[in-house]
């Protein structure tokens, strides 16, 4: 049994927060590359110009790359002969964030009573914490700040079964043709099929962390990938809604079994800020 203190989780987490708000990933900013020179629209050219420049002075000053801090998703994998010692590992999340979200000088965007009073609560936890238990003696954390503008035009549906593969692409281009530039495109698009509605959400949003370029390795799947990112970038929307071909820079799909009356299928946006970090404990 490998023992883990809470302290290193306190300062794993705070670290990761700012490194994921400072710091677009290396496949992010090659993929914002790569669509600067496909992309024909000269505006659209323009604004994945600009993008990738509001990625350097980021990067370089320490600054957010958007003013959106968001909200704090993070996702642990526990090795199941992983013992945490010295406090509660919930509890050593919820610290980390909010010394990161402090420290670091992040926008604090959080409220309690979301439905009345809507009260700051001025340190942006509580985080949203999604938990796998996995064979080893390693915690992995991962933590993606999550902006407002893109989760809001996630949608999860359940499909009929016989709707099928044409009717998770046809759900898929009319939720981004009507969520055109409000996402703050380029996207990247989580998509979950399966499970049950709040697994499919989940399916989907954790697939915001394989890395861009990098397709479904079950054939069938990164097929339906492909194919749903040429529809999307037929729309027309663009960078950031000003038109272009470039509306999104990829589609990752995680796919998982259902029940035989059932077809969920969750749609989770990320924008062109797709901030996540990792670290192994």
């Amino acid at each position: 049994m490998r023992e883990i203190e809470v302290s290193a989780i306190n300062q794993a987490v705070a670290q990761l927060c700012q490194q994921a708000n400072f710091e677009l990933g290396e496949d992010v900013l090659s993929a914002l590359r790569q669509a600067q020179q496909s992309e024909e629209s000269p505006l659209g050219r323009e604004v994945l110009s600009q993008l990738m420049e509001n990625a350097r002075i980021a990067s370089q000053e320490q600054l957010p790359l958007c003013q959106d801090c968001g909200t704090v998703v993070v996702f642990l994998e526990i090795g199941q002969e992983t013992h945490i010692t010295g406090g509660n590992l919930y509890a050593a999340v919820e610290e980390g964030v909010r010394l990161g979200y402090t420290q670091g000088y992040l926008r604090k965007s959080i409220v309690s009573q979301p439905f009345s009073a809507r009260i700051n609560t001025k340190d942006n936890t509580p985080p949203v914490i999604h938990t796998e238990i996995v064979p080893g003696d390693q915690l992995r954390i991962a933590v993606m700040p999550k902006g407002s503008g893109a989760e809001n035009m996630s949608k999860v549906v359940m499909l009929k079964p016989g709707d099928g593969r044409q009717g998770i692409i046809n759900l898929v281009v009319k939720t981004i043709d009507e969520a055109g530039g409000n996402p703050c495109p380029p996207l990247i698009m989580g998509l979950g099929i399966g499970g049950t509605a709040e697994k499919a959400m989940l399916l989907a949003k954790k697939a915001l962390l394989r890395p861009l370029a990098k397709p479904s390795p079950d054939s069938e799947i990164a097929e339906l990938e492909k194919e749903i990112l040429a529809r999307i970038n037929a729309l027309g929307i663009g960078p950031l809604g000003f038109g272009g071909r470039i509306t999104a820079l990829a589609v990752h799909a995680e796919v998982m079994p259902t029940h035989i009356a059932s077809l969920p299928v969750a749609i989770n946006l990320q924008c062109h800020s797709a901030r996540h970090r990792e670290t192994l404990l």
